[in-house]
């Protein structure tokens, strides 16, 4: 979360590159966290862009018309592998990989108005195992297509939106999927590109 950006050092570790917003966004970029494996693999990671969004409040938390951010999450592309130390399998990344990532992200920054503090998880529940559903069929009714700029070259997503923002997920040339959600900020301008220095992103 961002009240605890983590350093980049985890970032660094990656063997695969970053992706965020491509040169056309000149506002805020900053890290978030990194996702890894048993054996401390790195296998995803966030960065966001725009305005952090605020600290959670209870009845005000995502209900600001002023903030407008969008996350970029960019997940190894990992096939059916053992795991490190031999014992079980690891599952496989995709494109609904990313997608779940983006879905579960959105709502981290998500409270709807009203809500009492005691349903909160209730409702984290209910709303990850719809995002995770959601996820796992991409080519169903409540996805659309968005093709937009990656390195410079149009590529498909799968694009949904929701009363809480935009999700979207989809696959680079370069050997991870991405994922992405936002909000107050159109899907439909973005483009995203290799970070050259992710150090630059820290601080």
């Amino acid at each position: 979360m961002p009240s605890a950006r983590r350093t980049v050092d985890g970032y660094l570790l990656a063997p695969f590159p970053w992706y965020g917003l491509d040169g056309a966004f000149t506002g805020p970029r900053w890290l978030m966290q990194v996702g890894t494996a048993a054996d401390g693999a790195v296998e995803h990671g966030s960065i966001g862009h725009g305005d952090e969004p605020s600290v959670r409040a209870e009845g005000t938390f995502g209900t600001s018309d002023k903030e407008r951010f969008a996350v970029v999450v960019t997940v190894a592309a990992n096939p059916v592998r053992r795991s490190a130390d031999g014992t079980g399998v690891l599952e496989a990344t995709s494109v609904s990989s990313a997608a779940w990532l983006a879905g579960v992200g959105l709502l981290s920054f998500t409270w709807p108005g009203q809500m009492d503090h005691s349903l909160r998880d209730d409702w984290l529940d209910q709303q990850t195992e719809t995002a995770w559903v959601l996820a796992d069929d991409l080519h169903g009714s409540d996805w659309s297509t968005l093709s937009l700029p990656v390195d410079g070259a149009p590529t498909s997503f799968h694009y949904r939106e929701s009363e809480y923002g935009w999700v979207l997920a989809g696959s680079t040339k370069e050997g991870v999927h991405l994922g992405a959600y936002g909000r107050g900020m159109s899907a439909y301008g973005l483009g995203f590109s290799v970070v050259q220095d992710i150090g630059a992103y820290a601080g």
